[in-house]
């Protein structure tokens, strides 16, 4: 029998996870699925993997956490986008959403549960929005405590001591500049020396009350393990990869180990650190890129992981094997693996000389009809790896092929590299995308009459300001909630990233024309294309009124634009309708520009 190709609504009825958890008996599996078409916690009880629905409330989960004890969860869920989280009480069976911290328009995060279950420990915006508090509620008597007052940056509660007599705060800086400061008898000690020279601490934990490991680049380009004696107040250095970023790590008291999650470009790697010997040991991983690691206390690893082919599945690497098994088994509907595109991984020099490094989803001959999609990143500081996207396999399977560079300011390059983008929003990068198009132009993977824009948050705002400074190179352009103007948005985004934005993007007073200058808005004059933006109307990263503001202008001009706004998303889709409708309309828009 023959059947019709794949249409956008199997690649989109690709199931996703946003996060989960394993019960301390490692019997069940807890996690955020959108199995229902919304997201959901749902459970698997191991070593059965049949799921069945705790919660259906529908609403994104952003903090996920079991109970050392196992009577219960804590799991933090927003409304429509709007990342306010909110803390509630679940049973391991489901049912009653019982709420523990919830204030309207206030965000709730990085829950902790004490080893006796009787207490909560997290951050809130409550009280101080911009630079954050922490705070210890207890359960039973519901009294609560202010732990820290942040202040000078947003100040996160990153780890509790074992006996939960001291913590590890986190103040972020900037994206490229964070340090960590243990709590300890009232006194507070920074883990990494004293330097000019900004850097970043990226990950902690206790292997006693006296011992820490963080992740930091202190006085290097690339994380590195490092460990910190509380005893004797000093630092040192303990292992690296070469050119690798250290970006997460997990302790088993057990094994006397440390997990290590690494990214190197476009892919993730995993290592077993021996503490007593300092060996380090490479293993497989079942997927390209770690979204999350888990180690139980028996030395069992969990995985949340994706590949360019394969959407997020959990997997599960038992400490007597050597191979992973799936929980989870999700994949495109109608779709085998083999017939989804891995991309090329290329690089190429930029304008000045700057190696960047890119991915290249080629569609295949037979489909193919010719066209590229330039695809900027969001982040910006951030990266495009090889995970797998519905969006792109979509189109590729469509005849689009997709060019997605990792320009200067992305992540998994080097401190310096992710620096290179602070402000400078819109000269280096942009210049990187165009010597990328070039480069492609030039060796015959693109035809210069037949690219695309497409770009989503920073990607949006790239694609915006593409198209006003280069619109010979496009022939449609599509904006997916993207900044247009700095200054406002500067002005709105959440309170505790305004620390961060003069470093980031610009002082408004000190770089006013730079500003100007590397604002969309500015540039309306050179946005002559064919334009469709889209945006989420709950979404506090990237307000509405930047699409608003874009359209209404562009509209004032008589230019083709179209404007399709979701009323219950964010800053991205979480619900299956809305991002099936999104795609189609995308898919649709540019097949009359081709």
């Amino acid at each position: 029998m023959k059947f019709q190709k794949p249409d956008v609504e199997q690649f989109f009825k690709t199931f996703g996870i946003q996060n989960f958890t394993i019960s301390p008996d490692e019997k069940q599996v807890v996690f955020s699925t959108n199995l229902s078409g919304k997201y959901n916690l749902w459970g698997i009880d191991l070593p059965n993997q049949f799921p069945y629905p705790l919660t259906f409330n529908d609403q994104s989960c952003q903090e996920l956490t079991y109970d050392k004890n196992g009577q219960f969860l804590i799991a933090g869920f927003d409304k429509d986008g709007d990342e306010n989280t909110q803390l509630y009480a679940i049973q391991p069976q489901g049912g009653e959403l019982k709420p523990i911290r919830i204030q309207e328009g206030q965000r709730h995060m990085i829950a902790l549960l004490s080893k006796d279950g009787k207490e909560l420990y997290y951050t809130s915006t409550k009280d101080n929005a911009m630079c954050l508090n922490s705070y210890c509620y207890n359960l039973e008597t519901e009294e609560e405590l202010v732990m820290n007052v942040g202040k000078d940056a947003a100040t996160y509660l990153l780890a509790l001591s074992p006996d939960e007599s001291s913590q590890i705060y986190l103040k972020h800086f900037a994206n490229t500049y964070s340090l960590a400061f243990l709590h300890k008898d009232g006194t507070e000690v920074r883990l990494t020396p004293e330097t000019e020279q900004q850097h970043t601490v990226s990950d902690v934990l206790f292997t006693s009350d006296s011992t820490i490991y963080l992740l930091t680049d202190y006085n290097d380009d690339f994380s590195y393990l490092a460990k910190y004696d509380v005893t004797t107040n000093t630092f040192s250095k303990v292992a690296s990869f070469e050119k690798e970023e250290m970006k997460s790590i997990q302790y088993n008291k057990q094994s006397q180990t440390i997990y290590i999650v690494s990214e190197k470009g476009v892919e993730d790697f995993l290592y077993k650190y021996h503490i007593e010997t300092g060996e380090v040991e490479k293993y497989n991983t079942p997927s390209s890129v770690i979204e999350k690691l888990i180690v139980s206390e028996n030395n069992n690893l969990y995985v949340l992981g994706r590949s360019a082919t394969n959407p997020l599945n959990i997997y599960k690497r038992s400490a007597t094997e050597n191979m992973w098994e799936a929980i989870t088994n999700y994949g495109v509907p109608g779709v085998k693996e083999e017939e989804l595109v891995q991309p090329d991984v290329i690089t190429y020099p930029s304008f000045d000389g700057l190696e960047i490094e890119a991915l290249l989803f080629k569609a295949n001959k037979d489909v193919s009809n010719g066209h590229v999609i330039l695809w900027p990143h969001g982040g910006p500081q951030a990266a495009e790896r090889k995970s797998f996207r519905a969006m792109f396999q979509f189109l590729v399977n469509q005849g689009y092929s997709i060019f997605a560079p990792n320009f200067r300011g992305s992540t998994g390059y080097g401190l310096k590299f992710a620096k290179m983008v602070e402000g400078d929003w819109g000269h280096g990068p942009r210049l990187d995308n165009i010597e990328g198009l070039e480069w492609l132009i030039t060796n015959g993977y693109a035809d210069r009459e037949k690219i695309l824009l497409l770009g989503g948050s920073y990607g949006g705002y790239m694609a915006l300001l593409l198209h006003g400074k280069h619109q010979e190179y496009f022939k449609a352009v599509i904006d997916i909630f993207g900044p247009s103007d700095l200054f406002s948005f500067i002005n709105s985004v959440p309170e505790h990233w305004k620390p961060v934005m003069n470093q980031w993007v610009g002082d408004p007073v000190k770089d006013r024309e730079k500003l100007i200058e590397f604002s969309p808005i500015t540039h309306l004059d050179g946005m002559v294309k064919p334009m469709l933006v889209i945006q989420g109307a709950n979404d506090p990263r990237v307000v509405k009124a930047e699409s608003d503001k874009i359209v209404e202008a562009l509209q004032d001009k008589g230019r083709e634009v179209e404007y399709l706004v979701l009323e219950d998303e964010g800053h991205g889709f979480s619900k299956k309708e809305n991002e099936i409708k999104v795609n189609r309309k995308i898919l649709e828009f540019f097949d009359r520009f081709i």
